[in-house]
């Protein structure tokens, strides 16, 4: 039952996309304007100086020349051109988020077809990537800041254009981190660096409307609702419990000791020390209304005080929303303020 529960947990983690195997589909055809074409309107005037060298995971991947042609694949990555108005010649696909049939999460295709492209090329690398259709698009620079990556994959990919791969370990970066080494790999940090300060002022501009969330504490959950036993607390490493911090909240003295000396993105925790966790004012979680009744019927979660009150914020899975809260250039501005309010009805339960 451990096993299952923790493959979840995994899958939740990555948010299903793997990227461990080649496979031979297809892309989409493209139309509207190529990232040569974007750039061209968007960051002529950049002040990069080449070449330039970005360290990674990896190694280091130098960039010698402006690339026009980008290629994103891995978790947001595209949306960090996008936000520059860059339109990049081929993405990975979006396998959670999207409804069936859908290839993108709505803030991307929605960008896209706001910069003249409604059909962009996107990689069919759910099951592994797609070296082929990367190579098809010829690209400049690959963006993968963000991403799983391997050795060998990315070794793969280096051959095809120089990569930029992540900057510690797979999955582990925020997404300041994410925009400002992306945008360095399209010779744009400067503008990756405005991006983020403007993402900045508006979380704190929104925040504005929500005073109720001050010096409120707040943890996200991953729990199974099929064993109630043990659960999961995502920790600081991990984007979605980064991002609590963003938006104005505090991470709860009983996480933080049960953290200590954990360097993974995520700590297992028992229930029967429910009782610790009494300093959490809100729970983010995966699920429904009907997950959270389980919960506070559970003998032991539910005596967790957040629990028992109802101060939790379920969010449905395979929602647009769900795949938000693991933050991206473009999903921070498109879901901010619905989040936030679902945020804010938690804390109005709070006492």
């Amino acid at each position: 039952m451990k096993l299952r529960r923790f493959a979840c947990l995994i899958a939740v983690l990555v948010l299903t996309l793997s990227v461990a195997a080649c496979t031979t589909g297809k892309a989409d055809g493209v139309s509207g304007d190529t990232s040569q074409n974007a750039s061209d309107k968007t960051s002529d005037n950049t002040s990069a100086e080449y070449p330039i060298t970005i360290k990674h995971a990896f190694g280091e991947t130098v960039i010698e020349k402006k690339p026009e042609r980008i290629a994103a694949i891995g978790w947001g990555n595209m949306d960090v051109p996008l936000a520059l108005g860059v339109v990049p010649v081929g993405v990975s696909q979006a396998n959670y988020g999207v409804t069936e049939g859908e290839k993108l999460l709505p803030w991307t295709a929605e960008k896209f077809i706001s910069l003249g492209v409604n059909n962009p090329v996107v990689f069919d690398d759910i099951d592994g990537l797609d070296f082929e259709a990367i190579n098809d698009v010829q690209p400049d620079v690959i963006l993968a800041a963000y991403s799983g990556i391997t050795q060998e994959e990315y070794d793969i990919l280096s051959q095809i254009a120089p990569t930029v791969a992540y900057p510690r370990a797979a999955w582990d970066i925020g997404w300041r981190e994410q925009i400002i080494m992306n945008a360095t790999g399209m010779g744009m940090k400067a503008e990756g660096e405005a991006l983020v300060a403007d993402l900045e002022k508006l979380i704190s501009q929104r925040l504005e409307a929500y005073p109720q969330l001050k010096d409120k504490t707040a943890a996200f959950f991953y729990v199974y609702p099929a064993d109630f036993s043990t659960f999961y607390i995502y920790l600081m490493k991990d984007p979605r419990a980064a991002f609590l911090i963003d938006l104005g909240l505090k991470v709860p003295d009983s996480v933080a000791k049960l953290a200590e000396g954990e360097t993974s993105f995520a700590i297992e925790v028992s229930s029967e020390k429910a009782d610790l966790l009494s300093d959490i004012d809100i729970i983010i979680a995966y699920g429904d209304e009907t997950v959270l009744n389980h919960m506070q019927a559970d003998p032991l979660m539910g005596t967790i005080p957040a629990v028992k009150r109802g101060s939790v914020v379920m969010l449905q899975d395979n929602t647009p929303l769900a795949a938000s809260v693991n933050p991206s250039a473009l999903s921070i501005p498109y879901t901010i303020d619905e989040y936030l309010k679902l945020i804010a009805e938690a804390a109005e339960k709070v006492k």
